[in-house]
């Protein structure tokens, strides 16, 4: 037992070990001295980014990279992530350029905080960057102390780099957003460039400052772009964090702990239940919740388990679909770009799971309540006829099988239809199954 337990430990471990390397690199951009890492900052900016990014700060620093371009593509994401990114950056020893792009990407709320705090700043045409208003891990705009935090903060990012503070602090209070070419006018940022390339071209040559207060000038001209890749672990869990996983995590795990609780002993279900509800509460932490979306979830789920006990006609089942489609729709604050659960999908889990509860838990809820369905206790109740009279053992036939049995009011002559009412090892206990059955007075012989 023991040693099945380290070779479960040895194998886990292993596996953790395996889910923390990141991918392998090609041999020859990893052995190219004259190179140039590129980060990509692309979906929400979470605690798994945000250790991608420092992390891969700290392999440019260790491999002496030329610089470190953060490419950025994001609708925003934590504070206190963002933040952590945003000091790896300021910490750096290697030149750090971000840039948003390709055409079409953003830099909305965090990552607009993340490019106005970068030693050098540019976008690609057709990007935008702003709407930096914070809000809150409920959906509401966040009390006028964090505002003015969050203003202040981005402030002074702009004026460490000679950026728009004006316009940034806009961005905070007034989730201002404008264009690349806008944000060029305005001086918030640097420079406008259609690629990593072309970037890397018009920065060669340039001075860019680094941690310490020291400066480092660029010697990009010709140099290979490597792409830090996440580690497995990084990507895996950075892909889960997003509104349709959160939502389906949520009503199957509350759906999973509703089942085994009505039918306990598989215990599967609750196991996995506990498990994908645990995952949705740490994804949806990450993410601009609303209560409301949440309380209506939980009432779709106390709406259907309602229609399980009272003859409602199906009304409960009708009003938890709605409840669920509603909650669904409302999980996630609408104003935070990309923070929202795919219609389709809510209406497809909706309809699932009334199925769910009409069929399969209302089965199994019977079931549980159902008394035994095989062995001898399943005979208490049956009807049989005496073949040889009880005096007051005898013979009975129950279900097509014959059984020692014993009455319990004197005695019955074959051919009485009997109840049986207990079951004592393999004797079985009966009565007459009607008033009228025909009983022997006492003394009277067995013919």
């Amino acid at each position: 037992m023991k040693t099945t337990r380290r070779l479960g430990w040895a194998t886990l471990a292993a596996l953790a070990l395996f889910l923390a390397t990141p991918k392998a690199t090609s041999p020859a951009a990893a052995s190219d001295e004259h190179f140039v890492l590129q980060i990509d900052q692309v979906g929400t900016v979470d605690p798994l980014s945000a250790h991608y990014v420092e992390r891969a700060i700290k392999d440019a620093e260790r491999r002496s990279a030329e610089a470190v371009v953060v490419r950025l593509d994001t609708p925003g994401g934590l504070d206190s992530s963002m933040r952590q990114i945003i000091l790896a950056i300021q910490n750096s020893e290697v030149p750090v350029l971000c840039w948003v792009g390709p055409s079409g990407a953003r830099a909305a709320s965090a990552g607009a905080f993340i490019l106005i705090g970068c030693p050098f700043a540019s976008m690609a045409p057709a990007t935008n960057v702003g709407a930096a208003h914070p809000v809150g891990i409920t959906g509401d705009v966040l009390p006028e102390k964090v505002t003015n935090d969050s203003a202040a903060y981005i402030r002074a990012l702009a004026q460490a780099h000679g950026r728009n503070a004006t316009w940034a602090e806009q961005a905070v209070r007034r989730s201002v957003s404008i264009t690349a070419a806008e944000a060029k006018r305005l001086e918030v940022i640097d420079l406008v460039v259609p690629s990593v390339s072309e970037l890397l071209r018009q920065t060669h040559g340039l001075t860019i400052p680094v941690a310490g207060g020291k400066t480092v000038t660029l010697d990009t001209e010709g140099a290979t772009v490597e792409v830090a890749p996440m580690s497995i672990a990084e990507s895996i869990f950075h892909g889960l964090i997003d509104p349709n996983i959160a939502f389906l995590l949520f009503v199957f795990g509350i759906a999973g702990i509703v089942y085994e609780v009505l039918h306990p002993g598989l215990n599967l279900p609750g196991v996995f239940g506990l498990i994908m509800l645990i995952a949705s509460l740490v994804i949806v932490g990450m993410l601009p919740v609303n209560v409301a979306g949440l309380i209506l979830i939980l009432a779709a789920i106390g709406f259907f388990v309602l229609d399980l006990k009272v003859a409602g006609h199906g009304l409960p089942t009708f009003a938890g679909i709605t409840c669920l489609v509603l909650g669904g729709l409302f999980l996630f604050n609408a104003s935070v770009p990309g923070a929202h659960v795919s219609k389709a999908l809510v209406v497809t889990v909706a309809l699932l799971m009334g199925l769910f509860f009409a069929f399969v838990v209302r089965a199994a809820f019977k079931a549980r309540h159902m008394g035994p369905a095989a062995g001898v206790e399943a005979i208490v109740g049956s009807i049989g006829t005496v073949t040889k009279a009880l005096d007051p053992l005898g013979i009975v036939l129950v279900r097509a099988e014959h059984w020692s049995a014993r009455s319990k009011q004197g005695r019955l002559a074959e051919g009485t239809k009997v109840r049986v009412v207990r079951v004592d090892k393999l004797t079985l206990e009966v009565e007459p199954a009607s008033a009228g059955s025909e009983l022997q007075p006492e003394g009277e012989g067995v013919r």
